[in-house]
């Protein structure tokens, strides 16, 4: 038996995503309504949450909100957030005190991403080779954006329990003998190379930089839009081989977190970047990375893998569980702001 929840998120309800770079704001007004997308905003114009919300909300009298549901790039603690690639720090009592709120919730972006994930519609994904169907168990989604983030996903006694990680700064060594002649290059990150140093958008440019120095060329100064734009534009070219690299190293972090969490109900791969650049996905050579876990590649070899193509899934998963709080394993008489 599910246990009951004794919390509400009075409507309307806002949501938001804040990354280090934007922040997407929803609402629902009540609860028949669907989700209505407010604002895309950049966090850098902002001080802070408060004044990004009222300025995202002028104009919309009818979305003043009485409950907030908000995820961040960055680890939670006491019910504040501090962005960890920009000056934000996010207090969920004292906004809900200044916004006036009844409720609230801060959850971080890919704790919110792995909840969000039963919300998902066919038609918000896109299958990534001839892995086998999802079968019942654990789900990973992990995603490149300003940082990279990962969480898993297990039911429990009914209900949708969230596994938040941070396993963006494990190190990640060269695998290949491509990666052999590459990795002397790289940039540190935090004096390491991480899987965030090389699976980000400023990883993406240090991983370019770095496959030119290897290759003997001047390195171009492209930041990662203009590597992004560059290699959509001439298949053949440098940045394009940059990308086809980088989504193998993607693959081959996404087959490691599919070993560390069993994830028998699939890996999605999510965040800004990978579906900019799905025209130089090379599915096989994803799966080849993915699965290249001996002795247990039979194990990785039956997980299924998706990239979402959905911007706004993430409101969506927040706005389902402002919907149905009990049905989602959240401790929340300590996370809830009232």
């Amino acid at each position: 038996m599910t246990p009951e929840v004794d919390l509400e998120f009075p409507y309307p309800v806002l949501v938001c995503d804040i990354g280090g770079t934007n922040v997407r704001i929803g609402a629902v007004a009540h609860p028949q309504a669907a989700l209505k997308p407010v604002a895309r905003l950049k966090t850098g114009a902002f001080p802070g949450l408060a004044e990004c919300v009222g300025h995202a909300l002028v104009g919309h009298p009818d979305l003043l909100p009485r409950s907030m549901l908000a995820c961040g790039a960055g680890p939670v603690a006491h019910r504040r957030l501090h962005l960890t690639n920009a000056r934000w720090t996010i207090d969920g009592p004292a906004l809900a005190e200044r916004l006036g709120l009844a409720q609230g919730l801060l959850l971080n972006d890919f704790e919110a991403q792995a909840l969000a994930l039963p919300a998902h519609r066919g038609e918000w994904l896109h299958r990534i080779g001839p892995s086998s169907p999802a079968e019942p168990g654990p789900q990973v989604i992990l995603g490149p954006g300003t940082g990279l983030g990962v969480a898993a996903l297990v039911l429990s006694d009914g209900r949708f329990l969230p596994l938040a990680s941070e396993a963006a700064h494990m190190e990640l060594g060269p695998s290949t003998p491509e990666d052999d002649e590459i990795w002397p290059h790289l940039d540190l990150f935090h004096g390491r190379i991480t899987a965030e140093a090389v699976l980000s958008g400023p990883g993406l440019v240090r991983l370019h930089k770095a496959r030119q120095i290897a290759a003997g060329m001047p390195y171009d100064g492209l930041d990662g839009v203009g590597i992004v734009t560059r290699g959509l534009a001439v298949a053949d070219g440098p940045e394009a081989r940059t990308i086809r690299h980088f989504w193998r190293i993607a693959g081959r972090f996404a087959g490691n977190m599919a070993l560390t969490f069993l994830a028998h109900g699939g890996v999605t791969l999510a965040g800004g970047i990978l579906p900019r650049i799905l025209g130089l996905l090379d599915e096989n050579a994803f799966r080849t990375a993915f699965e290249d876990k001996a002795p247990l590649q039979n194990v990785v070899r039956c997980i299924e893998t998706r990239l979402l193509i959905a911007p706004d899934a993430v409101l969506a998963g927040m706005a389902a569980i402002a919907a149905h709080p009990d049905r989602y394993m959240i401790d929340y008489p300590a996370r809830a702001w009232r």
